[in-house]
């Protein structure tokens, strides 16, 4: 049990507790034993009086419009960025710590954006917002490799094609791709009137995630690039991308193509990826091992494979990474961060 009477541990709300992440939130501050002296479970209106079980005690859910969030020192935020925008300077006026899983705040220079095994000093102290930002579903594992080697060889410049889960849109787009492939299995060739996806995800890819910018480039596009610049303090970091959304369930992969400032030696560089923090190489003994989202079997590991180094050019290299879209993508980096603070004494 990690409920305590020890006046020094948090008292924490989970604001959007019936959602994907929300309910990740809740088994990971399970299996990870963070202490809590008192924990609220908080939802839209629509989700108000429900009941979920941490630690095996029931708790209500509660209506944020209600909730009084000077009762809580620590709050978890993920019920998306109109909520954010709307309840987290409610929270922070009423002197809690946010952790927010949103783009709202992520590029406020007064908000730090977070990835603990990257930038954890910027927990040191309590940020000037009362908010900490948690990254892109995509950049968090993206930028865990980087460190790593820009810090051997540096990077000049990053491409990166990603294969993103229906579960980055939470429940509803895991439902409607279950429901999308059952129909188009047993109505082949009808048009599914599909609301979180369009066109249908069944049997397809859609090369575009959430909205276009001026520049063609798509917002989830343009997040990886600045949020990467960001956590690493590179402010001229290239990083170019494609979001492609893919009929997986949970867990996005990336392939990355990456080029240093120094030539790479294959051997050299599986043993940097290696010994960076909580990941996995599969190729270490064979080149023909690879992660896949159906076969990893650690979810809090970042896991990377087909390690190759380019013979036309030996500064550069291709990796694929895959990784839990809602453990590494979002509730575990928010666990990751809580536990940094209470660790720091930061809160």
């Amino acid at each position: 049990m990690t409920l305590v009477t020890d006046p020094s541990a948090p008292r924490i709300a989970i604001v959007g507790a019936t959602g994907a992440v929300g309910g990740t939130l809740i088994d990971l501050i399970e299996r990870r034993g963070l202490r809590y002296r008192a924990v609220e479970l908080v939802a839209s209106a629509r989700s108000a009086g429900a009941e979920l079980t941490v630690d095996g005690r029931s708790y209500p859910v509660h209506a944020v419009e209600d909730f009084d969030f000077s009762t809580v020192d620590l709050a978890f935020f993920s019920a998306g960025t109109e909520a954010s925008e709307k309840w987290v300077p409610v929270a922070t006026a009423a002197g809690a710590v946010v952790i927010d899983n949103t783009i709202a705040f992520r590029m406020d220079p007064d908000t730090p954006l977070v990835v603990p095994q990257v930038n954890a000093h910027e927990l040191d102290r309590r940020p000037v917002s009362g908010v900490i930002a948690n990254p892109n579903c995509s950049t968090i594992p993206l930028v865990r490799v980087l460190r790593g080697i820009e810090e051997r060889w540096g990077v000049r410049q990053a491409v990166v094609s990603t294969y993103q889960a229906a579960s980055g849109l939470g429940h509803p787009g895991v439902d409607e791709l279950k429901e999308s492939s059952r129909a188009a299995l047993d109505h082949p060739g009808e048009e599914y009137p599909g609301k979180e996806f369009v066109p249908s995800l069944a049997f397809n890819v859609i090369p575009k995630i959430d909205r276009f910018l001026d520049t063609g480039f798509t917002l989830e596009e343009q997040k990886m690039l600045q949020e990467s610049r960001k956590i690493l303090g590179l402010p001229h970091l290239d990083v170019t991308t494609t979001c492609v959304r893919v009929p997986v369930v949970n867990g996005h992969s990336e392939a990355v193509w990456i080029e240093c400032q120094a030539p790479v030696d294959r051997a050299e560089l599986v043993e940097v990826i290696a010994a960076l923090p909580e990941v996995t190489v599969h190729d270490r003994e064979s080149p023909r091992e690879f992660p896949t989202p159906a076969t990893v079997k650690d979810p809090d590991r970042v896991h990377v494979g087909r390690i190759r180094v380019n013979p036309n050019n030996p500064r550069a290299f291709w990796l694929w990474v895959v990784a839990d879209n809602l453990t590494i993508g979002a509730a575990l980096n928010a666990i990751q961060i809580a536990e940094e603070l209470i660790a720091r004494g930061t809160l």
